[in-house]
């Protein structure tokens, strides 16, 4: 198979227009700080707190909407064991995130000012906790990257008959060069372009797809054994519990992402940030129509009569790939170069997320808070920059080491869930948490999760909760272990922080223990959440911390 020329061309031209618009917002955030006199890290990694309501809701739903949701969602459809069911179980938790953030996580973080939201654990822990935490984040979204470049580069490599990693490093460098060049400014005005692209161009293809004279009519196929099995799903009731684990981790998860607090950070105001969550928790949903839709016509195709032949992608293995093969037999050649072009935005539109974010957390929590808490403005910005490259680099490299991926997504997702947001949650909420209690959270939450196995991991499970059974060979655990081990962290964080706090202010333990200062911190006080710490409190509290 020859490479696609015409497709090449099309690719081209769709990142020169995404590039050239990415260094179109670099010049405007110049314009910007000029006129504000914004610090330049300020402007960097929030925009100076002014994007508008309708840049933000592009950029709060281009975080989301990435190359993992587009490709991710047609698999599921192609997949019987999941199906439309699981489609909606996922898209309900994504749509629930934005307003769980919303509602509670919005003016938390923006009472107190916070850069990142790591900002709030050095407020209230100090140095050692927050960096920890900040190398948890950090290595969550620098492993992020490879997991969404990955299905860029099997998808372009498919349709365009392009190396698998030269599609990854050109993608990978457009990427790297506007978030460079502007920051947030850049990432959230590209994000408008790009989720524009991705809905028409997913929009018009998906007419080709489903009037292809080898596709059956959807309606048809949706309870009914066919050509395939149906595209509803078929879950069964003894994993009522998985299912249920699957949609709070998705749900909440999300909210342990640096990502979306820097778009809720960067709103020019509290209420426009709300806004934002509520109109992309909608938007999400509307995005999520077409991928659906095409899943829904590739598992109606009878593959035999096409030029891919039987049996059908998810026989063969290659799930994973469903939609730029149905893309590549089902359509015209011009219309699977728009699809490629989609799919090409969406995982941009993600990447260059992560890239700022990690960014941020690195240059704010651990270089200018830990590191070098003199360093000028000007410093940090080479910093920001440098981090930009370093970051991408790293991540976009990692896409080589093909067997380590699962790892690395296990560090990324369910390290967020487990950790991140329970610990987000207690210094938010949780008058009564400390450095004591963090720590604890960290290691109860860790070593549950590894203690109840993972087949992604290859790690047998030593705990075996109700309903864990042997098959094939294999201990499958049936029980909402992801959640049970969240839940588990909050449990150790408030019960170890107060049982700090009572050794401590009882004269139990002597004060020269006291590494975190928690005597000089508070009396214990019963576990009961609060709307927030008083911000000139937490100010108090972080000059013991920062000791």
């Amino acid at each position: 198979m020859a490479v696609n020329v015409p497709g090449v061309i099309v690719m081209v031209v769709f990142y020169l227009l995404v590039l050239g618009t990415g260094i179109w917002a670099s010049f405007k955030s110049k314009r910007k700080q000029k006129k504000s006199a914004a610090t330049g890290m300020e402007m960097a990694l929030l925009g100076n707190r002014s994007i508008n309501w309708v840049v933000g809701i592009f950029t709060m739903t281009a975080t989301w909407v990435g190359g993992g949701f587009i490709n991710g969602t047609v698999e599921m459809m192609c997949t019987p064991s999941l199906g439309l069911v699981r489609v909606i179980i996922v898209f309900l938790s994504y749509s629930s995130t934005f307003i769980i953030g919303g509602l509670l996580f919005v003016k938390p973080l923006r009472d107190r000012n916070c850069v990142t939201m790591l900002d709030s654990f050095h407020i209230k822990y100090g140095k050692v906790i927050t960096a920890g935490m900040s190398l948890i984040a950090l290595f969550g979204d620098v492993t992020w990257i490879p997991a969404t470049l990955t299905g860029l580069g099997g998808t372009m490599s498919v349709v365009l008959d392009l190396p698998f990693s030269l599609c990854i490093w050109i993608s990978a460098a457009v990427v790297i060069i506007y978030t460079l060049m502007g920051g947030l400014y850049s990432v959230a005005y590209t994000d408008v372009i790009q989720l524009v692209l991705i809905f028409v161009g997913l929009s018009i293809c998906v007419p080709f797809v489903m009037m292809s004279p080898h596709t059956l009519d959807i309606s048809q196929t949706l309870m009914n054994n066919t050509l395939n099995a149906p595209w509803i799903g078929q879950p069964e009731l003894k994993k009522t519990w998985i299912m249920i684990d699957d949609l709070l981790y998705f749900a909440l998860g999300g909210l342990g992402y640096q990502a979306f607090h820097q778009r809720t950070l960067s709103a020019s105001s509290a209420a426009l940030a709300k806004i934002s969550c509520f109109a992309a928790a909608f938007l999400i949903v509307i995005f999520a129509i077409p991928p659906v839709l095409i899943g829904a016509a590739a598992t109606s195709t009878d593959w035999n009569q096409t030029t891919y032949g039987s049996p059908s992608p998810y026989e063969r293995g290659e799930a994973a790939l469903s939609l730029p093969i149905a893309l590549q037999h089902l359509t015209p050649t011009f219309i699977s170069i728009i699809g490629i072009g989609c799919i090409a935005a969406a995982v941009m539109s993600s990447a260059d997320s992560s890239l700022l974010s990690a960014s941020s957390v690195f240059t704010n929590n651990i270089y200018k808070n830990i590191l070098r808490p003199q360093a000028s403005d000007r410093e940090c910005q080479w910093v920001v920059q440098a981090s930009v490259v370093v970051v991408g680099l790293v991540g976009t490299s990692l896409t080589m080491l093909k067997n380590s991926i699962l790892l690395f997504w296990f560090f990324s997702t369910e390290v967020c869930y487990i950790i991140l947001f329970p610990e987000l949650v207690c210094v938010l909420f949780f008058n009564i948490s400390n450095g004591y209690g963090a720590i604890m959270g960290v290691l109860v939450g860790l070593m549950l999760k590894l203690l109840s196995g993972d087949p992604l991991l290859g790690l047998e499970p030593v705990l075996h909760f109700p309903g864990c059974t042997l098959e094939d060979g294999v201990y499958v655990q049936y029980a909402p272990v992801k959640t049970i081990s969240m839940l588990s962290t909050i449990a150790a964080i408030l019960l170890f922080s107060y049982l700090a706090s009572v050794l401590f202010n009882k004269g139990v333990l002597p004060e020269k223990w006291d590494v975190f200062k928690v005597k000089a911190q508070h009396s214990p006080v019963p576990l009961s959440p609060v709307g927030g710490a008083v911000k000139q409190r937490a100010e108090t509290l972080s000059g013991h911390h920062s000791q």
